[in-house]
This record gives structure tokens, C-alpha cells and sequence, in this order.
């Protein structure tokens, strides 16, 4: 008999299910929902870098995805084996004992502190900055040497700890706090128990200074250090891990009716996008997965022996099975990339929404095809007057850090600057300037692994930006000075989910064979262009100085503020 499996896949804007062949990979069935609450700016500030979403998004989300491709395949429910869901992360929201979000209580139903805190969320400098502070000065072990040792404003405890001190009827009312990926496994499986739940090796490592070798999470003499709040909250979390090739439970039986599914159906245990990513682009040793969406995570995958107990600088941690059993994952990545170009799409169509849609001179059905035209045709009309600017033309140099930088070596507080500007600067020339940016910014990535000696022979890139744009691709391989090839799935995150469910489901043996007979062929090839590249390699050096320049003002601003005080 035949299997089939689900991949679930939990983007920033959206969800999306396919359900695939485990035989070959095939797609048969894939349904996208938009989530409505975060589509309509809720529970959002974005000039506080607050970024919060509702589970009742993914929850509608998941249902309506997940009953389409099981009626669209044909596929008789008792043949699908397995699910597998993927988020983002490090995205963690406050649950009661029942593991019940707050947000879904009514007394918590519209408080963005009760919310899922999204990844992208940035409220929490200053409490990672004391993590990193006590990490470094307390005395006892470094929680932060597997974290690339720099704790992230993006990341588990910085937020709860933030949250804890903003709200104290959240503090008070939240039993315990799960990821995303774990919360919305938890919610399909027939295990209720959250003492027993086995949650995310991936989610708990990479973002939760979860390690072995200190037998689980941060000690709570280190977490009562920060607030007592957090000590308390440990004995409420968990000790151990497991991978995504496990079994987290069955599906329940609520969710079997609502899903048109059997409680048979296997629930896997859950991890985030980028690393299932990563196996839905069949990665390798010395292999670069680029994601590359609204940022960019970019994974890589090692023997033990080949890290051993080195730890690797700067990036966002390195687990073992995070992304492979029995390999090293590793995870860096951009905290802006397609949101760089988002940003400035929005710029650039701020008179089309406030001025052109209230003025009375056009009828409401002109308006609504004159906003279609520009959101559609915006970015392609810039990127074909861009690619036309020779390399020999004066262009703005600029960074990427929209949103603080990720890696090498996080720090939130950083912000974009745009240098070397002038009268005849014009919109395609700024566009260019931010593609040089968001490929200077991976170039620094792959460097630091370099200089860290993990060995980089090949890239891949998946993702929307990957597919949809061979200009920023043939910029990137100009960049790095490397060949790029490009994953041909639409869905590699979710694909990936769905190999992690076959080896769950006892398909397949391992995640490696599933992976390369279920992982996605690649679709196009960029090769650096000989006579672009030492002109790149020399952007790259003003890129530099604008960004050594730019840490360094922020670094003094920052020293002059805490001697006023």
C-alpha cells in the first residue's frame, strides 16, 4: 500500500500544507492560507519593533490547509501516514497548565504580551544583553559558547524574561512557554501532558542554550540571576530533546475529525522552517543551504568529529541531530534579506496608498487596478533598470542590518545606513545598492564559517527570493565567487517536513536516504561572472567601512548615554 505524508510549513506572512508522495517526493495536493489578523497589522508596532501574532491564525491555518490537500489529493485518509510541522523561530508563546495559549482565554484574547512573540520580534534587547552580560561575568558555565556566544534579542529566554517584566498577569498566568513548532505539535497530538511532550531538538538548542553536556537548559542559579520568574519557569519546561525523525504522539482525535484524517496519522516532532529547509534541498556536507525569504537562515550540516568541541563564532548555534541525527547542524543567517527590498517597495509606493487612493479624480475601480499594477510590476521594472547600471557607474553603498543583524555575531541595536549619494542617485540605483547590500551581508556570513573552519564547497539557495530572482541569485554568486544552484521546489521547507514524517512514519530508515529520494531537484545554476567579481570584491570593501563606521558610531552613542546617566 502506498504512503502519503503532510508538511506543514509556517512562514511569517503564511501557512502552507503539501501532501507528497513518499515514494518519489511528488506533490500531489498544496494549499496556502494568509494569516488575516497579522495581514491586518494586529498586535503589531513596528516603530517598537514589536511583531506578535495570534495562534488562532496558524490554528484556522491548519485546519484549512490540511483538510484541502487531504480532499484535493484523493488520498484515502488511512494512506496518510505521518505530519510534520515546521515554524519560524525562535517564535514562543505563553501557555496555562492545560498547554492552552493565553491568548486563546478570554481575559488575554487582544493582549499582544499573551501572543506568539515572532521571531522578528526585537523588544528584548536589553534582556539579551544581560544574558550575554552574565553569561560572560558570572562565574560559572558560558550558556551562550553553543549559541555562537552571543545570546539574540530574537530568541526564547530574552523574550520571556522581556514579557515577564512588562506584564505581570502574563508572568503570573503562564504554566510553562513552548515554541511555535512545539505548541502547534502538541495541539495535533494525543500526548496532553506537557511534563512528558517531547519538545524540539532544534527549537531548544539553537534557541534555548539547550546542551547536553550541562544536562539539559540553563541552570536555575544562572536564570534566577536574570529574575527568579525565569528559575521558577524551568522546573516547568523540560531536561531532554528529541529530533524530528521521532514520534511526538498520534493524531488526536478532535483533530483527526476536523482534518478528515484517522487518529493512526503520525505526529512527528516539530522544528523550524530553516532546518527542514535544509533537508527538503537534500543538504551535505559542505553544503550552504540559503533560505531566502523575508531574511535569510542559512544552514550547514557536520560530523562530530570535524567540530569535535570547537564552537564556532558568531553564529546562531550549532546542535547535534538539529537538522540531521547524528550530524552537526549549523545555523546562521540574515535578520533582514526580502525585507530589505519590502522596505523599500513600501517607500517608494507611500504617495500610491496615501495620496492617489483618497483622491477623488479616479473612480474606486481605477484605483484598485492602479495599486495592482504598481504592487506587481514595482520590483521587476527596478531590477531591469538596475541591471542596466554598469558596474563602472557611481552607486550608493549600503548595509543590510533593516532589522539588527543575525550573524556574524548578533547585535539588534544595529541599523541600516545608505552612504554616497547624490543628485543623480535614482530609485533603480538605490535598489541596486540594497541587492549589493543583502549579498554582502551573505558574504560575510560565509566567510566567518571559513575563518572558523567549516569548509564550504557548494550553495544552494531555496525560497521564494531564490526562484523569482536571477538578478539578486547572479549578484550573489558575483559576491561570493562561487556557484549557486537552486532548489527547484516551491515548498522546500514544507518537503522537508514531510521526509522528517516518513522517517517517523517508518518509511524510511533514515533522514538522509528519505532525503535524497524524496528532496527537491534543482532548477537553474548561477556561476560567478569572471570580470564582475574583483569589481564586487572592491564594494565589498566600502561595504565594510560604511558598516565598521556605523558599529562604531553606535557603539559610542551608546558609551556617551550611559556616562550621562
Amino acid at each position: 500500500m502506498k504512503k502519503y505524508v503532510i508538511g506543514l510549513d509556517y512562514g511569517t506572512d503564511s501557512v502552507r500544507a503539501v501532501l507528497i508522495d513518499t515514494e518519489n517526493g511528488a506533490e500531489l495536493a498544496t494549499s496556502v492560507s494568509y494569516y488575516q489578523r497579522w495581514k491586518e497589522g494586529k498586535f503589531c508596532k513596528p516603530e517598537e519593533n514589536q511583531f506578535r501574532q495570534h495562534p488562532l491564525d496558524h490554528i484556522e491555518g491548519l485546519e484549512k490547509t490540511i483538510s484541502t490537500v487531504v480532499k484535493e489529493s484523493g488520498v484515502a485518509p488511512e494512506n496518510i501516514a505521518s505530519i510534520c510541522i515546521d515554524t519560524t523561530g525562535s517564535s514562543p508563546l505563553p501557555v496555562n497548565k492545560e498547554g492552552i495559549a493565553l491568548s486563546l482565554l478570554p481575559e488575554f484574547s487582544e493582549n499582544p504580551n499573551a501572543m506568539m512573540v515572532l521571531w522578528k520580534d526585537h523588544t528584548s534587547i536589553n534582556e539579551a544583553e544581560e544574558i550575554n552580560h552574565l553569561a560572560r561575568n558570572w562565574g560559572g558555565e558560558d550558556y551562550t559558547k553553543f549559541e555562537g556566544g552571543i545570546y539574540s534579542s530574537e530568541w526564547f529566554w530574552a523574550k520571556i524574561l522581556h514579557i515577564n517584566r512588562e506584564d505581570e498577569a502574563v508572568k503570573n498566568a503562564a504554566y510553562s512557554w513552548m515554541e511555535h513548532c512545539d505548541y502547534l505539535t502538541f495541539l495535533l497530538s494525543d500526548n496532553a501532558d506537557l511534563a512528558s511532550f517531547k519538545r524540539s531538538r532544534c527549537a531548544a538548542g539553537h534557541k534555548a542554550m539547550w546542551h547536553e553536556s550541562w544536562d539539559g537548559l540553563p541552570s536555575k542559579e544562572f536564570l534566577g540571576q536574570l529574575d527568579s520568574s525565569l528559575a521558577e519557569l524551568r522546573d516547568r519546561l523540560y531536561d531532554k530533546t528529541y529530533t524530528s525523525d521521532e514520534v511526538a504522539g498520534n493524531l488526536n482525535e478532535e483533530w483527526a475529525t476536523k482534518l478528515g484524517l484517522t487518529t493512526n496519522t503520525v505526529i512527528a516532532v516539530g522544528t523550524f522552517d530553516a532546518h527542514s529547509g535544509a533537508v527538503g534541498a537534500k543538504v551535505e556536507e559542505n553544503t550552504l543551504i540559503r533560505i531566502m525569504g523575508t531574511s535569510t537562515c542559512d544552514i550547514m550540516v557536520a560530523p562530530n568529529e570535524i567540530i569535535g568541541d570547537k564552537t564556532v563564532k558568531g553564529i546562531c548555534g550549532q546542535v547535534d541531530g538539529s537538522v540531521i541525527p547524528g550530524l552537526m547542524g549549523l545555523e546562521a543567517g540574515q535578520s533582514a534579506f526580502g525585507d530589505v527590498l519590502a522596505w523599500y517597495k513600501d517607500i517608494l509606493t507611500w504617495p500610491t496608498h496615501h495620496i492617489l487612493m483618497n483622491s477623488n479624480l479616479i473612480d474606486e475601480n481605477q484605483k484598485q487596478l492602479l495599486k495592482e499594477e504598481i504592487e506587481n510590476n514595482l520590483i521587476r521594472n527596478l531590477t531591469l533598470e538596475a541591471e542596466k547600471i554598469p558596474l563602472s557607474e557611481v552607486v550608493p553603498v549600503a548595509l543590510d542590518w533593516i532589522n539588527g543583524r543575525r550573524t556574524p555575531d548578533a547585535n539588534q541595536e544595529l541599523k541600516m545606513a545608505i552612504s554616497n549619494l547624490s543628485l543623480g542617485t535614482k530609485a533603480p540605483h538605490i535598489f541596486k545598492a540594497l541587492v549589493n547590500a543583502i549579498c554582502f551581508g551573505a558574504k560575510k556570513i560565509v566567510d566567518r564559517f571559513e575563518e572558523e573552519g567549516v569548509k564550504i564547497e557548494k550553495v544552494i539557495g531555496i525560497g521564494g527570493v531564490a526562484r523569482k530572482s536571477p538578478f539578486i541569485m547572479q549578484t550573489l554568486a558575483n559576491v561570493l565567487n562561487m556557484p549557486i544552484v537552486v532548489a527547484e521546489s516551491d515548498q522546500a521547507p514544507a518537503l522537508g517536513a514531510a521526509i522528517y514524517a516518513a522517517v517517523a512514519a517508518g518509511i524510511y530508515p533514515t533522514v538522509q536516504e528519505a532525503s535524497q529520494k524524496m528532496g527537491s531537484d534543482f532548477e537553474a545554476e548561477y556561476f560567478p561572472q569572471v570580470e564582475k567579481v574583483e569589481k564586487y570584491a572592491e564594494f565589498m570593501k566600502q561595504y565594510q567601512i560604511l558598516a565598521d563606521f556605523t558599529e562604531n558610531n553606535i557603539k559610542a552613542k551608546k558609551k556617551l548615554t550611559a556616562e550621562s546617566l
